[in-house]
């Protein structure tokens, strides 16, 4: 079940995820691609008679632990998702749409109470 837009929390850092999270990260990357690469031999090595198409996968073998270990070794992508941060003019728009209408709200100061804060008492 999901929640609807405004009951998403805010997020207040643009801390990147831990370092043994982006480890685990670049590690299932670089399994992934030297799998391929195995993958890639055992076709071209099965597709002997066409040419090309051996020359293709055995190029795609030969390249690919040069792409993962660039992978590996990479940082991670900036996020490309949009951070739910606090913005006054959506909030105070809800507020004149009356989405808030229903919390209890206090009474308005009296104009003679006037409070006064003095550090150097």
């Amino acid at each position: 079940m999901s929640r609807p837009a405004a009951d998403q929390p805010v997020l207040i850092t643009e801390a990147e995820p831990s370092l043994a999270e982006q480890h685990e990260a670049r590690r299932r990357k670089y399994i992934l691609m030297m799998s391929t690469r195995v993958v890639c031999l055992i076709v071209a090595a099965c597709v002997y008679q066409v040419k090309w198409l051996m020359a293709l996968f055995a190029i795609a073998a030969v390249a690919l632990p040069w792409m993962a270990v660039i992978v590996a070794n990479d940082r991670p992508a900036k996020r490309g998702f949009t951070v739910p941060f606090f913005h006054r003019q959506r909030s105070a728009r809800r507020l004149e749409r009356g989405a808030e209408a229903d919390r209890p709200q206090l009474p308005p100061a009296p104009r003679d109470a006037q409070v006064v804060i003095d550090a150097e008492e």
